[in-house]
């Protein structure tokens, strides 16, 4: 049900701006509007493929110490490892979203 209506509340953001998009007249603006939404959406998409691996990695390195204390410290040091991978293409995304609203190639 939650999904639904964030998908209609999206779908109400796009279509009430459309009316500024075509509000538009130079293609400047258009640019720099796609670009910010194709900025935000790179950003929110990386931020939730990033926290839903690092929730598997936690998820498994907890269960991977349950069953065998012993080991409890290597697999921290890869979970660490793996997890500050993950952020990492999450910075890179968020790298590419500043290079578009800030120094827009496309302009």
């Amino acid at each position: 049900m939650k999904k639904i209506l964030f998908l209609m509340v999206a779908f109400a953001a796009v279509a009430f701006g459309q009316e500024a998009v075509e509000a538009a007249t130079s293609s400047n603006e258009l640019i720099k509007a796609l670009s910010a939404l194709g900025g935000g959406l790179a950003v929110g998409i990386a931020a939730i493929g990033g926290a839903i691996g690092m929730g598997h990695a936690a998820a498994a390195t907890i269960a991977g110490t349950a069953r065998n204390p012993g080991l409890g410290g290597k697999l921290m040091g890869t979970m660490i490892l793996a997890i500050a991978l993950i952020e990492a293409q999450v910075i890179y995304a968020m790298v590419m979203a500043f290079i578009l609203f800030y120094a827009n190639p496309f302009l």
